[in-house]
């Protein structure tokens, strides 16, 4: 008879201890990536569409754009364009400037972020928490904010010595961090076997690099590029647009690169209304770019019968409450009587 011989308690409690420190990232950049895969069950009218969501939410700054954030300092870091000292500046609307601020603050680089009045209050409280010098410009130029924020950044990066532009809207290593990870990760859980990929566009480096993905990989599935109406992306016509992370202003670099297919716009009250439809059907509180791309699903529900959808769902709706959840600025700023959203 062999005889087993048991570990005492302390070796025990030291081999357990290897094996979860074994499991864990080291600092709070190294949980970037592998966020939740589920299936939607109740946002559809039809059960025989499957719809499969990306929550990218659980990213440690809250949103998709903590992957691209990390890869750009990364690959200035390692190619010198950053050092100890470099500043680091940046326009956005909101999830980047948090994504790159969070970053930044763990790396210690100085880090401005320069907003316009579409940004959310809540964002701009988070990222000057964590350390970042928050720079608001208050007019639009030539008609676009996202114009004025950039010759703004400009006149930063020409006064700063040591400075650093990561510029998520032309930098190639925006989409190379979802091509990394996003829709890596995607493919993965699902073998592969997906008909349909959703994303919301805007600076477009999320929907580049899943392209780019599914085109390397030889995937059949199509991706949909959802746009805002009142966004000039992929030809379309400039207008008022108030929800953050859907469409642009002003065309991004990137979006030069872009060829796709399938393009599929929705409005702001879209927008409202998937991020309430989640909330009474799903239990989960979605950002107002995410409640577009669910819309833009179940605008489609007939078409994608018997299809496998998949939605990148790029931040969560804590941040809206003031906004896309709150009637208030429903009616004043949409212009819809309390009571019709649903």
């Amino acid at each position: 008879m062999t005889e087993v011989i048991s570990p005492s308690a302390p070796e025990a409690s030291a081999l357990w201890r290897r094996q979860q420190l074994a499991k864990c990232a080291t600092g709070v950049l190294g949980i970037i990536g592998d966020t939740p895969l589920f299936e939607m069950e109740h946002y559809l009218d039809r059960r025989d569409v499957e719809l499969f969501v990306k929550l990218e939410a659980f990213n440690p700054g809250g949103s998709a754009k903590d992957r691209p954030a990390l890869q750009m300092l990364v690959a200035g870091l390692n190619d010198g364009s950053i050092s100890e000292s470099t500043t680091v500046v940046e326009s956005s609307s909101g999830n980047m400037g948090i994504g790159l601020a969070q970053a930044c603050r763990y790396l210690g680089l100085p880090f401005i972020c320069v907003v316009d009045p579409h940004a959310q209050p809540q964002n701009i409280q988070i990222m000057e928490a964590l350390g970042a010098q928050v720079d608001r410009v208050q007019d639009k130029a030539n008609g676009s904010f996202l114009t004025a924020r950039l010759r703004r950044v400009n006149e930063l990066l020409a006064s700063i010595p040591d400075s650093f532009w990561p510029n998520q809207y032309s930098n190639s290593q925006n989409p190379k961090a979802h091509e990394l990870g996003t829709i890596r990760e995607i493919d993965e859980s699902l073998s592969g076997k997906f008909d349909y990929l959703f994303v919301a566009t805007s600076s477009t480096g999320t929907i580049q690099g899943c392209m780019n993905y599914i085109r390397r990989r030889g995937l059949s599935a199509k991706v949909v590029a959802v746009d805002a109406h009142g966004s000039v992306l992929f030809g379309g016509t400039p207008g008022d647009r108030h929800i953050p992370g859907l469409g642009a202003g002003q065309e991004p670099a990137l979006t030069r690169q872009l060829q796709c297919e399938i393009i599929d716009r929705g409005t702001d009250i879209d927008c409202v209304v998937g991020c309430r439809r989640a909330a009474a059907r799903e239990a989960l509180l979605l950002g107002g770019s995410a409640g577009g791309v669910l819309e833009s699903i179940r605008r489609n529900q007939v078409e994608l019968a018997g299809r496998r959808c998949v939605a990148i769902l790029h931040d969560d709706g804590v941040r809206y409450m003031d906004t896309v959840y709150f009637e208030g600025w429903v009616e004043d700023v949409l212009k819809i009587v309390r009571g019709r959203v649903r």
